[in-house]
């Protein structure tokens, strides 16, 4: 199988040398389940874009520091692909801001959530087990890095998994798009970095309980494995 990264951001510049571009952190995560896997990255921010929707087998949106409501050029050609791939029925994953432009663009609606800033590990527990998973789990947790959320699902979704603090944490749409708010692809190094990086961002008090929220287990295999499975179907 082949997998186009849509790639809507770059690691900062302080960190890449560490851990990688972002389509190296799922090249690493999902070869870990399936070393077979092919990947192709398109700057969807710089407009690469597939000359061809079906030149690979399935499409992966990931994380941005960008809001899906901002006023940058490249966002509307990227929500009409979403459209695109909808309408082809092409399968689809989307990652944080990945997850929140997939419903944003389908008639949903993303945006600073009151609830501020999540950050370090967050657990989710399953609203509904889909047929597709071959090994189903009560909960999951997963690094997040988001303030922004979902408030507002488009039509044809359904939440498989959920929080306190973030309601949509895992939603389908249609049988052929499934996005997580998460990160599966963050590492718990990468993920402290960044909180150093970003600490007069999210604030000192924020930062120190995303920290110690380290020290619990991620299950970032799981979901790489339900991500190969929704693909494969």
């Amino acid at each position: 199988m082949k997998i186009g990264v849509l790639k809507t951001d770059d690691v900062r510049k302080e960190l890449v040398g560490e851990f990688g571009e972002y389509p190296e952190m799922f090249a690493e995560l999902l070869r870990a389940q399936d070393p077979d896997l092919e990947f192709v990255t398109y700057e969807v921010q710089r407009g690469h874009y597939p000359e061809d929707i079906d030149e690979v087998d399935a499409y992966l949106i990931t994380g941005s520091k960008a809001g899906v409501y901002e006023d940058k050029p490249w966002i509307p050609p990227l929500m009409d692909f979403v459209r695109k791939l909808r309408d082809a029925k092409k399968p689809t994953i989307g990652i944080c801001f990945g997850h929140q432009l997939i419903a944003h663009a389908l008639g949903g609606k993303t945006r600073k959530s009151d609830k501020g800033w999540g950050i370090g590990v967050h657990s989710y527990e399953m609203q509904e087990t889909p047929s597709w998973m071959s090994e189903p789990q009560d909960s999951f947790s997963l690094l997040v890095t988001h303030q922004d959320q979902v408030e507002e699902l488009p039509p044809g979704a359904k939440v498989l998994a959920s929080s306190d603090f973030c309601p949509y944490a895992m939603v389908q749409v249609d049988e052929h798009m499934l996005t997580f708010q998460a990160h599966p692809e963050f590492t718990k190094p990468y993920s402290k970095s960044l909180m150093e990086l970003r600490r007069e961002v999210f604030g000192d008090e924020t930062v120190e309980k995303g920290k110690t929220s380290l020290q619990n287990d991620i299950h970032e295999s799981a979901v790489a494995r339900w991500m190969i499975e929704f693909l494969r179907r």
